[in-house]
């Protein structure tokens, strides 16, 4: 297998387009390798910080009519954007989906999805056979277990399949804090989705722009 390291292994906004793959009541009904609201929080964050980078992100879900609507609190990040549904498990064997990923012209392809041992390992493990280079946000998708997320992922990584995080991914996006074209949009999202790493960011602003107490005279 082909390490991926170096610089030009780390991903860039500009070459990178983002799948997200059955964000569903049905599927997040039997999640149980996260806490539901996590997900539900992380997803909406790794699709807030798709847009404040200007990546292509392609929305689809499988039979909605029956597995329900994506989050809305994902929708609601691309209003009006046409959502696939898909009657493939496999999203990579759903052409549509596909020619979408293949219109972007982009090569880094970005996952994640529920549940990771099924709509997320499938198309993962194929596009990187088909050299797309894989990643996987696993903080963003989640399976039916610990031991089927943990599984799935040792599973993609035996297939060259990269693993990250949605903050991980923000970062490496980022990269240099003197890029500021997308700064404020990124700190936005950090603020709303970042936790504890949110709340030290206020806080530090707070002390910022509190006055210093005159000496005692």
């Amino acid at each position: 297998m082909k390490f991926r390291n170096g610089l030009d292994s780390l991903l860039r906004p500009e070459d990178s387009v983002l799948v997200l793959i059955d964000h569903q009541p049905y599927q997040l009904s039997n999640l149980n390798s996260h806490e539901p609201t996590m997900v539900i929080n992380n997803s909406a964050a790794l699709a807030k910080t798709a847009k404040a980078f200007n990546v292509p992100t392609i929305l689809t879900s499988v039979v909605a009519a029956q597995g329900g609507d994506i989050f809305p609190q994902i929708t609601d990040v691309f209003p009006g954007q046409e959502i696939i549904d898909r009657t493939f498990v496999n999203t990579w064997e759903d052409k549509p989906t596909v020619d979408a990923v293949k219109a972007t012209g982009r090569k880094q392809l970005i996952i994640a999805g529920l549940w990771t041992e099924v709509c997320v390992a499938m198309p993962a493990i194929q596009a990187a056979g088909e050299g797309w280079d894989v990643t996987v946000i696993t903080d963003a998708s989640g399976g039916t277990s610990v031991e089927a997320h943990e599984v799935a992922i040792q599973r993609m990584i035996a297939a060259g399949v990269n693993m990250m995080t949605w903050m991980a991914l923000a970062s490496e996006w980022q990269r240099d804090w003197a890029r500021t074209e997308h700064l404020v949009e990124l700190l936005e999202v950090m603020k709303q989705h970042g936790g504890g790493s949110s709340i030290a960011y206020m806080w530090e602003q707070q002390l910022l722009n509190t006055p210093v107490p005159g000496s005692a005279g």
